[in-house]
């Protein structure tokens, strides 16, 4: 379990460091609450972006996309909407106009350098 544990550690971290090179703000990591935990909260000019980091360590299981259910995303609605009212009551908080949720694929195989794929705006 921990080795699962750290996988998914270092794909977030590759997540973040792909999303920040690519303009987007760090706002919240592993944001939690009590309906489940929403991997990385970021900004991207007047949106929030909700992201959703799945990692493998080859593709041998599938595409980290293919991990992304129904149920997955009704879930990460209700995270986000649970999000924007914490934010709400926040004084100074984020605020945006818009929110959308996006997808972070990594897989980092042992030996190789990190292949990270976003999918913008699955919901």
């Amino acid at each position: 379990m921990a080795r699962k544990d750290d996988l998914g550690r270092q794909g977030e971290e590759h997540a973040a460091q792909y999303l920040t090179h690519a303009g987007y703000r760090i706002v919240a990591r592993n944001w939690r609450c009590p309906q489940g935990e929403i991997d990385l909260v970021t900004s991207n000019g007047d949106e929030i972006v909700f992201v959703e980091v799945k990692t493998r360590s080859s593709l041998r299981f599938g595409h980290p996309f293919e991990a992304i259910t129904v149920a997955k995303l009704a879930r990460l609605r209700r995270l986000a909407a649970a999000w924007c009212e914490a934010a709400n009551e926040t004084p100074g908080g984020p605020r945006a106009s818009r929110i959308r949720i996006d997808v972070v694929g990594v897989i980092v195989a042992s030996g190789q350098a990190p292949v990270v794929e976003h999918l913008k705006g699955v919901f």
